[in-house]
């Protein structure tokens, strides 16, 4: 593991356009999922995350909860994992559709294989946090809460702080500090 930071991306960015397959559909194949699918909310959130990394291990059942908020307030909410398989079989399409049923996550969970995804929102670290507005402009990036793995548990503190203020003023206005965790597994 080798601890990296997120990239502080300039707010008001579009969120780049994807088409990937879902590990967790509820009809039980395979099928795709776009951005055009999932910007019909007050706001979209996106997080690069993956089944092995103790840092999101550590916020997973927060995440999970902020999730549910997300869907509570009609912002959309999706998980994308761009590790290589192939170094890491635990984040294999096959193991995140298990982890997706074991924690019955209530959202999507997108395979980016080929990795141009992660690289065109900028990911680096697992977890890593996108907050777009309603036009899909870049509102917050960054970390989920200050808690790290091994210490206290996580809340989502500052991620449930800006999409509250997202929601409530059209923009953040709190501090926005970088993420991190584990790199992205690269090719």
């Amino acid at each position: 593991m080798a601890l990296t930071y997120s990239k502080m991306g300039e707010l008001g960015t579009k969120a780049p356009s994807f088409t990937l397959p879902v590990s967790n559909p509820t009809s039980g194949n395979q099928p795709l999922m776009s951005l055009d699918e999932v910007s019909n909310g007050a706001a979209l959130v996106v997080v690069f995350m993956c089944n092995h990394c103790p840092y999101v291990i550590h916020v997973e059942d927060a995440l999970i909860k902020a999730a549910q908020i997300c869907k509570e307030k009609k912002v959309q909410f999706i998980a994308i994992s761009s590790n290589d398989a192939t170094q890491y079989p635990e984040d294999s399409f096959e193991a995140m559709r298990q982890r997706a049923v074991d924690k019955n996550y209530p959202f999507p969970y997108l395979y980016d294989e080929s990795q141009s995804v992660a690289k065109a929102y900028g990911a680096e670290c697992t977890p890593d946090f996108f907050l777009y507005d309603s036009n899909l402009s870049l509102a917050y990036r960054g970390r989920f809460d200050e808690t790290r793995p091994g210490g206290n548990p996580a809340t989502g503190e500052e991620f449930l702080q800006a999409l509250d203020e997202l929601l409530s003023f059209g923009f953040v206005t709190m501090p926005q500090r970088p993420s991190l965790g584990c790199n992205i597994k690269w090719k």
